[in-house]
């Protein structure tokens, strides 16, 4: 089982998410710690981060598989999360 690591800057998009969509995007970064690359999986060009669909919200992180590590790097809307990766 991988651990899951939140930068400063994730804590803070999570801690804004509607409350609508808050457990589902939890329980997605928690599914990470068991399967850090699940199905639908998809790298982001040229970062090497990958990302995750959660409804409209996007789950960008790293995988660190020696460490087995999973850093969470941004989350953020559809729209804006891929801004300035």
């Amino acid at each position: 089982m991988y651990q899951i690591e939140l930068r400063r800057r994730a804590q803070r998009a999570l801690d804004r998410l509607p409350k609508t969509h808050y457990p589902a995007v939890v329980e997605a970064m928690q599914e990470l710690a068991r399967t850090p690359k699940p199905r639908g999986v998809e790298k982001v060009k040229t970062t090497g981060l990958w990302r995750i669909r959660q409804g409209d919200y996007r789950i960008i992180y790293s995988v660190d598989d020696d460490q087995q590590i999973v850093t969470i790097v941004r989350i953020g809307h559809r729209k804006e999360v891929y801004r300035a990766i």
